[in-house]
């Protein structure tokens, strides 16, 4: 990880986000998935379970943690861009959650500080599926 840019750092965080949801026996079905009403950095499963996971990734603590960057308008966006995946994969009858990973990476020689919230907010008003 020898580029610290913006976008390298947060492509590795996702990287390391879709690792550690693995050892926690998450199965992954997507990642980086787009659609017309946003994007979603990893989908994944456990048991019945589906999650949409957002990924934030600083090197430093300076501007807060990662996750705090996560405002009203991408918990939003993320709602409905997972309703419509939800629908697309007939699978509007079973559990989901939206979650947020946040990845603290100081020192790009040593593992990063990873931090998962499950259940990180509600789901947006217009659009409800939960």
């Amino acid at each position: 990880m020898s580029n610290r840019s913006g976008n390298n750092l947060g492509l590795q965080g996702e990287k390391a986000a879709v690792r550690f949801l693995q050892t926690q026996g998450y199965r992954i079905l997507a990642t980086q998935h787009r659609n017309s009403f946003g994007e979603i950095d990893i989908i994944a499963e456990t048991g019945k379970t589906t999650i949409f996971v957002e990924v934030k990734t600083r090197s430093s603590d300076n501007d807060g943690l990662p996750f705090e960057s996560v405002n009203r308008l991408r918990q939003d966006r993320m709602s409905r861009a997972a309703l419509v995946w939800l629908k697309q994969n007939r699978r509007l009858d079973q559990p989901c959650r939206l979650d947020i990973i946040s990845i603290l990476w100081k020192d790009p020689q040593s593992a990063p500080e990873i931090t998962h919230y499950p259940n990180a907010f509600e789901p947006s008003a217009r659009g409800q599926f939960f």
